[in-house]
């Protein structure tokens, strides 16, 4: 089971080598964290962009970039769509957003001469590694699903599960978080909340175990939830943190990582290839881990 990000890297080792498509790859922190990628061995790289741009940033950073395919477009929805073939075309198996915004990349994704639109929904999953929590902790969806329904939830719970289990968590803890940890007829999270406890009781949702509505102090903290008499496999041992909406989950992984110091890996699920995404505020290290875990979820 992996326990801390930086075992990404060997878990992507152990499996077969993939090769990444990296869409608007003139960057400095994605260019340093794809070519480490290359470096310890766990892809090869197709950069699609700005050639020049390409080669001034890995010259002026000492990068080495001998032997990564370059495929010159300066035009952004160009180069995205670029990206997109070599993943549609089976030269690589998954793709990165490299300095474009989300909506252009996904739009090329999602194109549907592209190929590779799935069945199911998309949603992003991050995880973090926080100095203060005992364990990996993931959050979903802070970058996707604006508010998701309920039958939008279960699929952000399956897309999840999918990448647990790919990093050996056998039955992950889901916390679906709310404000409250009761069921309040007014506040539509708590009641999917309880929803989906009972979905998941009876194999309608399988792969985990699921337990809320649990507040936020609930689901990270066994003191906080023995002090409120709350009795549950997942209270204060939660490995996925299940948000109500894309604000929640947007604040939460942003004060992990800016108050928490936390690091961090995301991937957007359910196209047919996993999308590297993590915000382009993010270090190098951080593209780097997100890289390890689209191989490996690949």
């Amino acid at each position: 089971m992996v326990k801390k990000l930086e075992q990404l890297i060997s878990l992507a080792k152990e499996k077969s080598k993939k090769t990444l498509s990296v869409a608007v790859a003139q960057d400095k922190e994605v260019l340093t964290a794809v070519t480490e990628a290359v470096k310890t061995g766990i892809v090869d790289a197709i950069l699609v962009g700005d050639e020049d741009a390409i080669r001034s940033i890995s010259k002026k950073e000492n990068l080495c970039i001998d032997g990564i395919k370059i495929v010159d477009e300066k035009d952004i929805k160009r180069a995205a769509a670029k990206a997109v073939e070599f993943v549609s075309n089976g030269e690589a198996q998954f793709i990165m957003k490299g300095m474009l915004g989300t909506a252009d990349l996904l739009r090329a994704v999602l194109n549907k001469e592209a190929g590779l639109r799935g069945k199911g929904l998309l949603s992003h999953v991050m995880i973090y590694q926080v100095p203060s929590y005992h364990k990996l902790i993931f959050l979903t969806d802070g970058g996707m699903v604006p508010y998701p329904t309920l039958e939008d939830k279960i699929g952000i719970i399956n897309n999840c599960v999918k990448v647990a289990h790919k990093l050996e968590i056998e039955t992950p803890k889901i916390a679906p978080v709310c404000a409250v940890e009761v069921v309040n007829p007014s506040m539509q999270a708590t009641i999917d909340a309880a929803s989906l406890t009972q979905m998941n009781k009876r194999g309608q949702i399988k792969g985990c175990i699921i337990d809320g509505p649990l507040a936020f102090d609930n689901a990270i903290s066994k003191e906080a939830a023995e002090h409120k008499g709350i009795v549950s496999e997942v209270a204060g041992d939660a490995d996925v943190l299940l948000v109500p909406n894309i604000e929640s989950g947007n604040f939460v992984g942003k004060s992990m990582t800016y108050f928490g110091n936390g690091e961090n890996a995301g991937v957007i699920m359910g196209a047919k290839c996993p999308v590297v995404l993590v915000s382009r505020a993010d270090s190098a290290k951080s593209k780097l881990y997100s890289i390890a875990l689209g191989s490996i979820v690949s």
